[in-house]
């Protein structure tokens, strides 16, 4: 949001099935939201699509911090991928991993992949100094769903029972700025 409250960057995410609208948080997650509308403006994340589903039943029993996200984008096969941008932590963006909070994979810190994720509840072990990623620096997180996440929650119970990586992910048609 800008200083008089409005969205700066709106993205609008189109399957076949429903709509979704992610707002970014620009003057908080700058380098973030710019490698996300790099993505968009380049059409790099049309017909990609929604692939993950981690919930509470399909997590290791041992994991010592289970989560509940749905993860976009494209899908990376290798952990070897190089750092390409700076790390925006959550304690530097004050940005915290809420319901409906829009975050970036990635492997190491910077190291991304065309690929974000929704947390599907609120998910602190997600921020800085959380125990989901061992190095402790956590996802940078940089958006929200402003409009359709009650799609994404019906899109993941749905798949609730289905193994963390589907076998019919759902397409991203289209993924567009909307202003």
């Amino acid at each position: 949001m800008n200083s008089s409250g409005a969205p700066t960057n709106l993205v609008e995410v189109c399957t076949d099935d429903f709509k979704f609208v992610i707002s970014l948080c620009s003057e908080r997650a700058p380098v973030s939201c710019a490698y996300v509308l790099a993505d968009v403006d380049a059409g790099a994340l049309d017909g990609s699509s929604i692939f993950r589903i981690v919930n509470l039943q399909n997590q290791p029993a041992g994991a010592t911090c289970k989560i509940e996200v749905m993860q976009m984008g494209r899908r990376a096969s290798s952990s070897a991928i190089e750092p390409s941008i700076v790390h925006e932590t959550t304690a530097m963006t004050g940005l915290r991993h809420g319901r409906g909070t829009v975050s970036l994979a990635r492997f190491a810190p910077g190291a991304v992949y065309h690929s974000f994720f929704v947390c599907m509840r609120d998910e602190p072990g997600l921020d800085q100094g959380g125990t989901r990623h061992p190095d402790g620096l956590g996802f940078a997180a940089f958006g929200f769903i402003t409009t359709g996440f009650e799609h994404l929650v019906r899109f993941f119970a749905a798949n609730a029972a289905k193994p963390e990586y589907l076998e019919q992910p759902m397409l991203l048609r289209t993924v567009r700025r909307a202003n």
